[in-house]
């Protein structure tokens, strides 16, 4: 039942996270955003291969 919550706050978390690093290596502040709409679609697609179907 938790399942699918924990993958989409952990996407977001991890993409989210590296993003943030980058911007701070970079000093940009584009990839916090992008990472964390990156990790939502992927974790997305990994609920939707485990428990889609």
């Amino acid at each position: 039942m938790w399942s699918v919550p924990s993958y989409l706050l952990a996407g977001m978390a991890v993409y989210g996270g590296l993003g943030w690093l980058l911007d701070r290596w970079l000093d940009m502040s584009a990839f916090f955003p992008i990472g964390i709409v990156l990790g939502v679609m992927l974790a997305g697609y990994a609920v939707y291969r485990r428990h889609g179907r």
